[in-house]
């Protein structure tokens, strides 16, 4: 082997300069130059059995460890990912969609072809950075071995500043094979989103107290700044009186559930949303998915409201409502100076008022949410939705959950009260996310001196996109339990069909919904190096859920459940 030192050797000591510990990926032929530099580092590589499943791995990691970092400054929460050329990049295009909606701070590279090869379009050829552009916050390619240290530096740089995200870099073979006496740049310390326009608070302030029945639904990016910012955004709700909603397809935890003010998430449903932002004065905190799954006929908020946007991401605010005020900033600054405000201009007996509207409110949408996932009285031996999260919660209530269950989803959310930093889900939409997600979960996880036990929670049909992803749990022996929620059909689109063109489920024949024959998930976990084990009865659920996670290592629980 050669002793010279290239671009490929500046990549790796780049990463391990920055903190970073493991590589995910699934390599090819242009990235030999690195899978060679990573002879003899400290880096330790995860291999992924499809490109997609190292996307979606490295974006659980980095979500996790992002939590991490809140509590332990020394860590850097980003996931790195090292893919291959147009076919790989193209793999792993549908997590990193799923990364980019979750603001997953990922750090993405492809091998390409030699820059002096191109011209006689090899095979593998593509625009790698036209490919993963829409999906990231920066995409670019490395042309020349002398600016790999910048590039590097800005990579991580944008993913790390709020609001956090992919971005892709093009290495090509050439440019990592080049000899170069460069160095790693310094990272420096990353900013985060700022404490707001003082004019912009004094005019949220003044809207909130002349509000009649505030009505506040927090996003995502409340719980992605801290559990500083949900203490702030908690001192500001309470100093305003205002119900409390999480968004809709909210995907981790933005606000205690056992609050008095929390009144519910808001459901994919126009009926419900409508009805539940249906007020005078609406704050919408780091929100980005606060929309229906398709077309909505009717406004989801009142013409006439008053709209206040605050948040780190420019682009949301006001996005799909008007804004009558707008704080761009770090949610944990904005909502600490916001209560602060509020406190001083609402009277405690208007406030008292506020907080009576609340409860009525919180009583007439309780019984309604709680049902979801119960389903109707049937004589199915199977599990209800419901049941099945009754079951999990009773054996593993402090598990940290990585959820892809989809039509399981909102049964989760509404009878289990979870803590801030418990649990992250598949903001994308898209399937195939959480499993790989709940691997990488696992490997930060791990990395903790007291590790949390880490429960993958997804349906049949997302694990059967990619149950290859239990041979990196298995190889890498990452102590995991996934409990798969299976109706062994594709539910949300029975659903949806339902939804689109009315009528009951005996008008339809569901083409191409249902998994008949079914896949024999215990024995395909099996076959990736995990446990498996089937549970047909409910009563069997906790005592399995408890047996799994007291073990090492991976194991798929497949409960069966009815629709």
């Amino acid at each position: 082997m050669a002793d010279s030192y290239t671009g490929a050797d500046l990549f790796v000591d780049a990463l391990e300069q920055y903190g970073i510990t493991h590589l995910f990926g699934n390599p090819g032929t242009t990235e030999l130059p690195v899978m060679q530099a990573l002879e003899g580092s400290d880096l330790d590589y995860v291999l992924g059995l499809h490109e997609d499943v190292a996307v979606g791995a490295a974006a659980g990691y980095a979500s996790t460890r992002r939590y991490h970092s809140h509590h332990d400054s020394s860590i850097l929460p980003v996931g790195v990912v090292n893919l291959h050329v147009t076919p790989g990049l193209a793999h792993g295009l549908g997590n990193l969609y799923g990364a980019s909606v979750a603001g997953a701070p990922l750090v993405v590279t492809a091998g390409n072809h030699s820059t002096d090869f191109r011209h006689e379009e090899p095979i593998l050829s593509g625009d790698l950075r036209e490919l993963a552009d829409q999906f990231c916050k920066w995409s670019d390619e490395v042309l020349d071995v002398a600016a790999l240290p910048t590039m590097l530096r800005r990579a991580f740089r944008v993913a790390l500043t709020p609001p956090t995200g992919p971005v892709f870099l093009a290495l090509p073979l050439d440019v990592m094979m080049t000899e170069t006496d460069a160095e790693p740049e310094r990272l420096g310390p990353i900013p985060d989103a700022g404490r707001g326009d003082p004019t912009q608070l004094d005019r949220t302030a003044e809207l909130l107290a002349e509000a009649d029945n505030p009505v506040l639904v927090v996003g995502d990016e409340v719980a992605r700044a801290g559990t500083d910012a949900i203490d702030a955004v908690v001192e500001f709700a309470e100093a305003t009186g205002a119900r409390v909603h999480g968004e809709i397809l909210s995907c981790e935890v933005n606000f205690p559930g056992d609050h008095p003010q929390w009144v519910s998430y808001v459901p994919p449903d126009e009926g419900l949303a409508s009805t539940l932002m249906s007020t005078d004065t609406l704050i919408f905190a780091g929100i980005s998915t606060h929309t229906t799954l398709t077309r909505h006929e009717n406004p989801l908020v009142p013409a006439d409201a008053t709209c206040i946007h605050l948040g780190p991401d420019a682009w949301e605010l006001g996005k799909n409502h008007p804004a009558d005020a707008t704080v761009l900033g770090d949610l944990g600054h904005i909502a600490a100076e916001l209560a602060e405000r509020v406190r001083e201009g609402v009277s405690d007996g208007e406030r008292e008022a506020r907080l009576e509207r609340v409860e009525m409110m919180k009583q007439m949408a309780e019984e309604r949410m709680r049902s979801l996932g119960e389903g109707e009285e049937t004589d199915d031996p199977r599990a209800s939705k419901a049941e099945l999260v009754d079951a999990i919660r009773a054996a593993a209530p402090d598990a940290y959950i990585v959820d892809e269950g989809v039509t399981s989803k909102y049964a989760m959310l509404t009878r289990w009260p979870l803590a801030p930093e418990q649990y992250i889900s598949n903001k994308g939409g898209g399937l195939g996310y959480g499993l790989p997600a709940s691997v990488g979960a696992a490997l930060a996880e791990s990395q903790r001196d007291d590790p949390r036990t880490v429960l993958g929670f997804v349906g049949d049909g997302s694990y059967l996109y990619y149950p290859q992803t239990l041979y990196t749990a298995a190889r890498y022996d990452l102590d995991l339990t996934v409990v798969v929620s299976d109706n062994r059909n594709y539910r949300i689109l029975k659903d949806n069909t339902l939804g689109l063109f009315g009528g009951d489920e005996d008008d339809y024949e569901f083409v191409g919904m249902d998994f008949d024959p079914a896949v024999d998930i215990p024995k395909n976990a099996e076959s990736h190096g995990a446990r498996g084990r089937l549970v047909d009865s409910p009563d069997d659920i906790e005592a399995a859920v408890r047996e799994a996670i007291s073990r090492e290592g991976p194991d798929v629980l497949d409960v069966l459940v009815h629709d």
